[in-house]
């Protein structure tokens, strides 16, 4: 097996190919060793590694981001001999008992049931021009609400804690949500 490695625009975080499907739908993300334990076989393994602070699981890549103390060459070959691992002994990459992620659960999306038809064009563009481009750098952003001009989205992987989140957020995603959809006045991240 072979598993590539791509860094992302997150020095603190390295995206992981390992040439497999890894969720098949959505993603699902980890912010510590216990949640992984309960949800994830995978994600139990990469948080053994000492310096691991985060898994986010994408479609067919794993982003891994680790603390500022550890340098990605002390930990690189034990977080890719543990998803190797893993994928050798076929395992489930999500635990049966796991049900549906947290992640995908935590609060309601919030919009007033008037802007309906602006929250499902905000949507569409989300996931066919932001979503894509944004899981190539290894993480995800997903819509939590729509009120007053403001959408609120949660940014996962490799966007969360990023330095160039906050450049995204407003030169990228507000700049291309106020083009076609003109109510929108401005994007906020909220963290769930």
């Amino acid at each position: 097996m072979f598993i590539q490695t791509e860094t992302t625009p997150n020095p603190a975080t390295l995206k992981f190919l390992p040439g497999e499907v890894v969720v098949g739908d959505g993603t699902e993300e980890f912010k510590d060793a216990q949640d992984a334990a309960d949800r994830s076989p995978l994600a139990a393994r990469l948080f053994d590694v000492p310096g691991v602070t985060g898994v986010f699981f994408g479609y067919d890549f794993v982003t891994v981001t680790k603390d500022e103390a550890t340098a990605w060459q002390h930990i690189k070959p034990a977080i890719l001999g543990a998803i190797m691992e893993h994928f050798m002994s076929n395992e489930p990459v999500m635990a049966a008992s796991a049900g549906q992620a947290p992640s995908a659960v935590d609060g309601e999306e919030f919009f007033d049931k008037a802007d309906a038809p602006l929250v499902e064009q905000i949507k569409e563009l989300l996931d066919t021009r932001v979503r894509p481009a944004v899981a190539q750098d290894g993480g995800d952003i997903t819509f939590r609400g729509f009120r007053d001009g403001v959408v609120y989205l949660n940014m996962k992987g490799a966007c969360a804690g990023c330095p160039s989140s906050t450049a995204t957020l407003k030169h990228g995603i507000q700049n291309l949500l106020r083009h076609f959809v003109p109510e929108v006045e401005q994007v906020e991240q909220v963290v769930v």
